[in-house]
């Protein structure tokens, strides 16, 4: 009986150290919200979790997210630990404004900056040719309380405009598209990196133009709102596209749970700086990957893993 009970116990000490020796060298795992399966956001995250995942002893998962708000939200829920967020999204959040107003979060930092997301505002209306002859017209804005939405109302704003000045509309970009498609619409305002699929898309079936934004009004646009910088679309960028498009883009971050290991965010950054090509020969927004960019964005303090990589690099940054 002792000796089926000693070798009871040996079994039992095993199984535990083994199931030490498993937990210790398992991945530490962590969720990263993006956005819609055809978007920017799901797209290059796939490719950034994936890339870091092999190379480092950090498991990272990208999933369909709703985009910025609710990002931040699963992150502030702990049912993420990244999120992709747009740079004005982010300051609303932190600030308690705007999509956020009376709903402050906190809990949450800066990783990185990755790329330019350009305000695009598509007509296939050969009669809207500026902002202002938007007016009266039928005009989707981002669906109702979206980063979309408050970006078009910045820049209706500038304009003199507000949303009862046109006949708004609020659709995501898939049905943005559609409806410029079937001539229900006269313009949409859509908010990602360009080129971007949806209009890409709807260049191959219609006649389709981006309205410039002139000098004086990006510049008041800016002085209003100073999360936003001047940018200019090149020609080329869709079909039939002959020449640049000037108007405003804000920043694609990154955001981590504050709680998040500092060796995690640490590595995630040493990673995907430490060979931009491979990340870009994956996805072309890797092309934009650049340090002085990802630490530009102060509106939010960052992670200490954050502060630790750019220190090591010479930049330095407020965290919290």
């Amino acid at each position: 009986m002792k000796k089926i009970i000693a070798l009871l116990l040996a079994a039992v000490m095993v199984f535990a150290l083994c199931a030490c020796g498993s937990s210790s060298s398992a991945k530490k795992e962590l969720i990263m919200t993006t956005g819609n399966e055809t978007g920017t956001y799901y797209a290059y995250g796939t490719v950034l979790a994936n890339y870091v995942s092999g190379k480092t002893d950090f498991s990272i998962t990208a999933v369909a997210g709703k985009g910025s708000k609710a990002n931040i939200e699963d992150m502030s829920a702990n049912l993420a630990q990244l999120g992709f967020c747009q740079s004005d999204v982010m300051s609303y959040a932190y600030n308690g404004e705007r999509l956020f107003d009376g709903a402050k979060v906190s809990g949450f930092s800066a990783v990185a900056a990755l790329y330019m997301e350009q305000v695009q505002i598509v007509t296939t209306n050969p009669d809207v040719k500026t902002v202002a002859d938007l007016k009266g017209k039928a005009v989707s804005i981002g669906e109702s309380g979206s980063g979309v939405y408050f970006n078009a109302i910045d820049v209706l704003t500038a304009y003199g405009l507000s949303e009862s000045d046109i006949d708004a509309k609020y659709q995501s970009f898939s049905d943005s598209a559609d409806s410029l498609k079937d001539g229900k619409i006269d313009a949409a305002f859509i908010v990602a990196g360009a080129p971007t699929t949806a209009i890409t898309d709807l260049a191959t079936a219609k006649d389709v133009n981006l309205v410039s934004i002139d000098n004086e009004h990006i510049s008041a646009l800016i002085d209003m709102c100073p999360y936003y910088s001047a940018y200019t679309v090149p020609a080329g960028t869709y079909k039939g596209m002959d020449s640049d498009v000037q108007t405003v883009a804000i920043a694609a971050m990154v955001l981590t749970r504050d709680d998040v290991d500092e060796d995690a965010v640490y590595s995630f950054l040493k990673t995907i700086f430490a060979d931009t090509a491979a990340v870009t020969e994956q996805h072309a927004k890797g092309g934009e990957l650049d340090l002085a960019f990802a630490s530009s964005v102060t509106s939010v303090p960052f992670h200490t893993g954050a502060v630790k990589f750019f220190a090591e690099n010479g930049i330095t940054v407020s965290g919290k």
